[in-house]
């Protein structure tokens, strides 16, 4: 499925419910779907910059050479959200990734809907996936 069928699902997903608290009652849900990382991958160098919370995330390419992403959070509400991201890039090529424009956040209102502080994380986990797609491309230019 494409990037931009997923985010549109999350959309339709997302408008069933009337309020806010429904649906932060949703990504709590969500939380506990997220594909978790291996323990061995929560190090410094996986741990996000600007999170209010801890989180993890790791990415590695599978043999068709799309990107397999793993996260951790010890915030619930970080984890639904993370587990959205995942969602949305977990299993598409680098490149698709990378150039993805996430219209899904500000649609399901989720961008005002959240603290300052979390809306910073936000932008620093899609920022930390899209430089892990960019090494990827480099990569694979290289090989």
């Amino acid at each position: 499925m494409t990037i931009n069928k997923i985010q549109d699902k999350i959309i339709e997903e997302f408008n069933l419910f009337e309020d806010w608290m429904d649906k932060y009652n949703y990504l709590i849900e969500l939380g506990k779907e997220c594909p978790l990382i291996d323990e061995k991958d929560k190090v410094e160098n996986n741990l996000i910059k600007g999170c209010q919370s801890r989180v993890w995330v790791s990415a590695k390419l599978n043999e068709e050479g799309k990107m397999i992403i793993a996260a951790d959070s010890d915030a619930v509400i970080t984890k639904g959200i993370i587990s959205l991201l995942l969602q949305v890039f977990n299993s598409q090529y680098p490149q698709d990734v990378y150039d993805a424009d996430l219209y899904f956040i500000d649609k399901i209102g989720l961008t005002s809907h959240l603290s300052p502080t979390r809306s910073n994380g936000l932008l620093a986990m899609v920022k930390q996936i899209k430089l892990y797609a960019l090494a990827f491309n480099i990569k694979n230019k290289e090989s």
